[in-house]
C-alpha cells in the first residue's frame, strides 16, 4: 500500500511543544510518523539574515551621527521606498523626524567593528565619527550625513512615520543611490562580492558575510 505525503500541525504530549512538518499518512491500524518536523519557537522576529544599516542624521545643532540598526529593507519598489524602524530611545530617533532626511551606508567586511561599535553607544554623548576616525559627508539630497569611507550609499528623503510599538517604523524616498567604483561589476551593476556587506542574525546576534553565488533568481526555479 503506498503512502502519501501530507502537511499538517499536531500538538505532542506536552502541549508546549507543537510541531509543524510533512507526515506519511500510514496505512489503516498504524500510527503516523512525522517525516520533517519542525519545532514552534513562538512569535520571534527572526527573519533570517537580517540587513546591517548605518543610519545617519544630523541633531538639532548639526552634528553628525550613526546608529546601526537591522530592523529595515526594501518595502516599495516605484517610487523607490526604504522603511527601517528604530526604538523612540535612540538619538538618531528624534534627528529623523527633526530634519526629514536619512541616510543608509552599507558597511563592508573591512568595518565590521567600526559599525558594530556605532549601535553600541548613543550619540547624544558620544562623537562616533570622532571615536572610530571616519568621515561624516553630507549628502546632496538629503539634510543628512553617510560614512563617506563606506562603499554603499542610500540618501532618503522621509515621506512616511508609522508608530508600531517599540519601534517607530521611518519610511523614505530613495533619492540617490552612491557607490564606489570599485564595488561595481559589468553593465553598471553591484557586485555584491566586491561590495562584502555584513548580515546580522537576530537570535544569536551575530555578523557573518555573504556566501557563494548559487543561481540567477526568476531562472534557476524554471522546470518544475
Amino acid at each position: 500500500m503506498k503512502s502519501s505525503l501530507r502537511k499538517c500541525r499536531v500538538s505532542l504530549l506536552f502541549p508546549e511543544m507543537s510541531w509543524v512538518g510533512t507526515y506519511l499518512d500510514a496505512p489503516a491500524g498504524h500510527v503516523r510518523m512525522p517525516a520533517v518536523m519542525k519545532k514552534s519557537l513562538g512569535a520571534k522576529t527572526l527573519v533570517y539574515p537580517a540587513p546591517v544599516f548605518v543610519v545617519g542624521s544630523y541633531d538639532k545643532s548639526g552634528k553628525p551621527n550613526v546608529m546601526t540598526a537591522s530592523w529595515g529593507g526594501i518595502c516599495c519598489s516605484q517610487p523607490p521606498f526604504v522603511a527601517v524602524s528604530l526604538r523612540k530611545a535612540t538619538y538618531t530617533h528624534g534627528s529623523i523626524l527633526h530634519r526629514k532626511g536619512f541616510t543608509i551606508s552599507i558597511p563592508s567586511e573591512k568595518y565590521l567593528k567600526e559599525a558594530d561599535y556605532f549601535g553600541m553607544v548613543s550619540g547624544r554623548d558620544t562623537d562616533k565619527f570622532a571615536a572610530t576616525k571616519l568621515t561624516p559627508a553630507k549628502s546632496d539630497r538629503v539634510d543628512a550625513p553617510y560614512v563617506a569611507e563606506f562603499p554603499l550609499i542610500l540618501e532618503c528623503k522621509l515621506v512616511q512615520v508609522v508608530e508600531l510599538g517599540l519601534h517607530t517604523q521611518f519610511i523614505g524616498e530613495g533619492v540617490d543611490v552612491k557607490a564606489e567604483d570599485s564595488v561595481m561589476g559589468n553593465e553598471g551593476l553591484l557586485d555584491i562580492k566586491r561590495v562584502k556587506p555584513l548580515v546580522f542574525t537576530p537570535d544569536t546576534q551575530a555578523y557573518y558575510g555573504i556566501g557563494d553565488w548559487l543561481g540567477r533568481a526568476f531562472s534557476v526555479g524554471d522546470g518544475f
